[in-house]
């Protein structure tokens, strides 16, 4: 069961992620995703231990309100921290090979921003996928192209699966209602979250996403 509402974290600094995973937690969020991109600290070549030790905290955080975690990227972190899962960006390691050194209860989760970048991650057998970017952002880097509600009906149209596709990317809560008319079953939000953490129960109502309507998926 894959919750239709993801917080990805964001701040400035690794204090600066915890808190607000907190005040996820604190606000009712249901799943949350560990991404320390941009943080220097915690940029590629930093010390492991470090994001070890952080990543440990935010456990200890989520597990408090029973919210789940997802850590992004580090696949190796997420195993030593009993996480919830991994999430894997396009140029991260394969989710197949990911999977044999992770628990089986595990779920790893893809980004994607084309048809083919699906249908991929489908054939991984990944647990989930974010669709995007909707819009512009500035919390990633490299931005891929933006695919809108015409890019998203027009992959959706032909992508048949059971497997969740959420939207990501600069959605905002007058986005929810028109994004799911388009096939999405539920969105990943960093930015909108972040600047007003009651916004979690305004998504959920939009999502209809309380625990007990979550997206509803059969792991093998």
């Amino acid at each position: 069961m894959i919750p239709k509402l993801h917080y990805i974290s964001q701040g400035s600094s690794a204090k600066g992620h915890l808190e607000n995973i907190q005040k996820a937690c604190n606000a009712g969020a249901e799943l949350v995703q560990l991404r320390l991109n941009g943080v220097p600290a915690c940029s590629a070549g930093r010390s492991e231990k470090k994001l070890l030790k952080l990543a440990q905290e935010a456990r200890e955080i989520t597990s408090h309100f029973q919210t789940r975690l997802i850590i992004n990227d580090h696949y190796k972190i997420a195993r030593e921290v009993k996480a919830d899962g991994v999430h894997l960006g396009k140029t991260d390691s394969c989710p197949t090979v990911d999977r044999k050194h992770l628990y089986t209860w595990q779920i790893i989760g893809g980004t994607a921003n084309t048809l083919q970048d699906c249908e991929m991650l489908i054939d991984k057998e990944v647990d989930y996928i974010s669709l995007g970017p909707f819009r512009f952002t500035e919390t990633k880097a490299d931005l891929p192209p933006v695919l809108g509600l015409k890019g998203y009906a027009a992959i959706l149209d032909v992508l048949k699966t059971d497997t969740p596709i959420l939207g990501v990317g600069g959605i905002t809560t007058a986005d929810v209602t028109a994004i799911l008319a388009t096939g999405i079953s539920g969105v990943a939000v960093s930015g909108e979250i972040t600047r007003d953490f009651n916004n979690i129960k305004l998504f959920n109502q939009l999502l209809n996403a309380s625990s007990t309507a979550e997206e509803r998926y059969t792991f093998e």
